[in-house]
């Protein structure tokens, strides 16, 4: 199982972080080790100083595929999901500043919460979905996945030209604007449709 992230994939944010808005789809990874499983508490690194969260709607792969194209992606997925991409903010400027990759920002222990997922009604746009991200009962990212620069279908189309997808690979699919810090004992809840899917504790 991998967790392929894709950047930048909704305008606002890439504003708010002072990014350039990407003309093809942004690609980093995470190990299989940053899952966070739902219900577990996420132990605040000891590395950095400024741990953000960043709301994304997740899918889940459902059957192998290579080179997929864009109108018959629908076939390779059935569940989505709300989940977190945990970031060092801190690191990740430093190592944009040296011009390094950045995964020990990124793909740390536990960096990818994910919530309960849920399947794909025949009658579910997946590109008209309201998800919202709650920190200590505040909304803090309220996000839309008709505001993605990239559908969920050309995001695989593109995904599978350089990776083969496998059952169970999830992708994150980009986050709204609203991203911020995160601090001990702080309590994050993921939606979508209103209905509560995620909650993660920080310890």
């Amino acid at each position: 199982m991998k967790i392929i992230c894709i950047g930048r994939n909704y305008a606002d944010h890439a504003r708010e972080l002072k990014n350039d808005i990407p003309s093809e789809p942004v690609i980093f990874m995470k190990p299989k080790n940053a899952l966070l499983i739902p219900e577990k508490p996420l132990y605040y690194p000891e590395f950095t100083n400024d741990l953000h969260y960043e709301c994304e709607l997740v899918v889940k792969i459902s059957k192998n595929g290579k080179y997929v194209r864009e109108k018959f992606a629908r076939n390779y997925y059935k569940e989505i999901s709300v989940g977190i991409d945990f970031t060092a903010r801190d690191l990740q400027q430093k190592q944009k500043e040296k011009g390094l990759p950045w995964e020990i920002a990124k793909a740390f222990d536990a960096s990818a919460a994910v919530g309960s997922f849920i399947p794909i009604s025949e009658n579910l746009n997946l590109q008209d979905l309201h998800f919202q991200l709650k920190l200590n009962d505040q909304i803090v990212q309220d996000g839309h996945t008709k505001d993605m620069i990239f559908t969920v279908n050309k995001i695989i189309e593109y995904v599978s030209q350089f990776f083969t997808l496998n059952i169970g690979d999830l992708i994150y699919t980009g986050t709204p604007s609203g991203v911020g810090p995160v601090n001990v004992y702080d309590k994050l809840e993921g939606f979508i449709e209103g209905e509560k899917l995620m909650e993660v504790n920080i310890r």
